[in-house]
């Protein structure tokens, strides 16, 4: 059995609107800035569902979290953009 330390997050929300996870559908940030929402396995175009619009900036990752807010976290390595 391997033990599996706890690691303190480092990601802040971002977000004012909170979105709710029913379990079918992929939940995620597209490029314009809002959240979408795909159903699994279909080939339904994505649905937008957020009104907020999130300005990305670079050397972040943008995601939804287990509550349901746009948070956002370092990356390992930061990269420059081309």
């Amino acid at each position: 059995m391997i033990k599996m330390k706890a690691v303190k997050s480092k990601a802040e929300k971002i977000s004012k609107e909170q979105y709710e996870r029913d379990g079918k559908s992929l939940l995620y940030l597209g490029s314009d800035g809002y959240v979408y929402a795909k159903p699994f396995r279909s080939k339904i175009k994505a649905k937008k569902i957020g009104s907020e619009k999130i300005e990305r900036e670079p050397g972040y990752l943008y995601f939804i979290s287990k509550e349901g807010y746009v948070s956002r976290t370092p990356m390992a390595r930061k990269g420059a953009r081309k």
